[in-house]
């Protein structure tokens, strides 16, 4: 995609570095997230109207700590620091940060000592959250105290002449009532965004940009009737028309009666050309005795390439392009940043494709977070029915029957998932809660059923509640609903007599469990 503003952030490992990035875009200004180590000429390429560095766990005066090339001060685009982002500032620029005689962590009174830019609008006082346990001693020479707190007396500051701004909270967190206004003074009104990037502007744009593209070309499009690839399919229908083919591959992985919705879905509404194609045996056999996460997702990426390829020679047709639905949380947490944040896992449509893959990828959605493709579903027509979907893995029930894959478990893991969406569908929670799914254990547990001893498998239920999958809380599933759930599955399915909630957040754990 091209943009006429974008908003960079600048990432050192933070927790919230994502939700800096959305709170931007709910602005209407466009943001990317980068690695701290960013090189200065790429920064320049991408002509950032402005730029935020994240806070994170460092300390700027420890050995190796994250800085940036300091040559972002000189481009004369407007900086903001975050937390650790402002001691950066200080560090670079000649002030002095030591440890903090006390940690903050949590809620604090911010009182503003200028009200102008930064602070244009906001009240004397203001909470703020907190989470530093180092602190500004000394300011770079230029800069002025703009803020403070009883226990950070510099927790705000300002060079107004190199429009560079720093603070030692969080204003993209919710704890901080105030942080979209400040954070709409630096985007919108220091940095001068117009913030008029929207769904209708980036549908307008990814026309043009897949048209540019693909040129007279044909796409296949990987179609799993999920929400991404539901939108990416009417999206690249109005792009190129009839030179998209969509295939929806049931790879033996999917939900109750999942394929069967989705070819009627595509087919009887959209009138979206499509071919459906059971890989069920080629898919389970070569997944077959394998145990491990990392590997299933790396086999299904690859088996996913290979049944294209196949089907793109049956059809008859030079296909250069594959489209996919691949989401920017796809894409951080699939690749490492060589810092602070980590690899979490491969997304088989990011890290496990194959490097011999002779298709080239058509990812409109890559820059996007999924409730941002839910409004551009919306607008493109696409029935709330499949706008409102709960999120599906790529690899599907793979990862949801933990330890080795057998036909047997996928079947009862499919009535097991049912009963429970179907229930909650039921209880009306379906729409409130961000994913939900039965995961089957690897292990079995004694059980008793009418006079009988029985040894079966167990089950786990998750369902999470969030806005854009980084971060999750578990759902608060009343008791009853929960009891209901349990009592269906046990008793209507052989070969489960355990059923378990779990109330893990992200972090630490992940939504999914491999």
């Amino acid at each position: 995609m091209t943009h006429t503003e974008t908003i960079l952030v600048l990432d050192f490992g933070a927790q919230y570095t994502q939700l800096i990035g959305r709170r931007v875009r709910e602005l209407g200004v466009y943001s990317e997230i980068h690695p701290f180590n960013m090189p200065l000429a790429k920064i320049r390429d991408l002509h950032p109207a402005g730029i935020i560095l994240s806070g994170g766990p460092s300390s700027v005066y420890d050995d190796g700590a994250p800085l940036p090339d300091p040559g972002i001060f000189e481009l004369g685009v407007p900086v903001l620091g975050i937390c650790y982002g402002l001691q950066i500032i200080a560090h670079t620029l000649g002030g002095k940060v030591d440890a903090a005689a006390r940690r903050e962590y949590g809620q604090a009174d911010l009182a503003i000592d200028d009200h102008r830019d930064l602070f244009a609008g906001l009240s004397e006082k203001t909470s703020v959250w907190m989470s530093h346990g180092d602190a500004l001693s000394a300011m770079p020479k230029g800069f002025e105290p703009i803020g403070h707190t009883s226990n950070a007396p510099i927790c705000a500051i300002r060079n107004a002449a190199r429009k560079v701004f720093g603070v030692q909270f969080h204003p993209e967190v919710v704890h901080t009532p105030d942080g979209k206004k400040i954070l709409s003074n630096f985007v919108i009104g220091i940095c001068g965004a117009p913030g008029n990037w929207t769904p209708a502007s980036f549908i307008e744009q990814a026309v043009k940009d897949i048209r540019a593209q693909v040129g007279d070309g044909h796409v296949l499009c990987a179609l799993s009737g999920g929400v991404d690839s539901s939108v990416l399919a009417v999206l690249l229908h109005r792009a190129i028309g009839e030179r998209l083919h969509c295939v929806h591959i049931n790879n033996g992985l999917m939900r109750k009666n999942e394929s069967e919705q989705v070819v009627r879905t595509f087919r009887d509404l959209f009138h979206i050309p499509m071919t459906y194609l059971d890989a069920t045996d080629l898919f389970l056999d070569r997944l077959a005795g394998v145990t491990d996460p990392e590997r299933k997702r790396k086999i299904i990426g690859a088996t996913f390439i290979d049944a294209f390829e196949q089907e793109a020679k049956k059809l008859g047709r030079s296909f250069e392009f594959l489209a996919q639905g691949t989401l920017y949380p796809d894409v951080i947490e699939s690749v490492s940043f060589k810092g602070p944040s980590v690899t979490i896992k491969s997304h088989h449509n990011v890290g496990g494709l194959p490097e011999r893959m002779k298709f080239k990828l058509v990812e409109p959605f890559r820059e996007l977070f999924k409730d941002e493709v839910r409004n551009i579903g919306r607008l493109l027509g696409v029935p709330e029915e499949l706008i409102g979907r709960h999120p599906f893995p790529g690899p599907g029930l793979a990862v949801r029957v933990l330890g080795d894959i057998t036909r047997e478990k996928l079947a009862l893991l499919r009535e097991a998932d049912d009963i429970f969406i179907s229930e909650i569908r039921s209880a009306g929670l379906y729409d409130s809660i961000w994913q939900a799914f039965v995961v089957l254990l690897p292990v079995r547990s004694v059980g008793v059923m009418g006079d009988g001893r029985t040894y079966e498998s167990a089950v786990a239920l998750r369902a999470v509640t969030s806005m854009d999958g980084m971060t999750a809380d578990w759902a608060r599933i009343p008791p009853e609903v929960l009891a209901r759930i349990s009592g269906r599955i046990t008793n209507e399915l052989r070969g489960i007599n355990r059923v378990v909630y779990d109330i893990s957040s992200k972090p630490p754990a992940t939504i999914e469990w491999e």
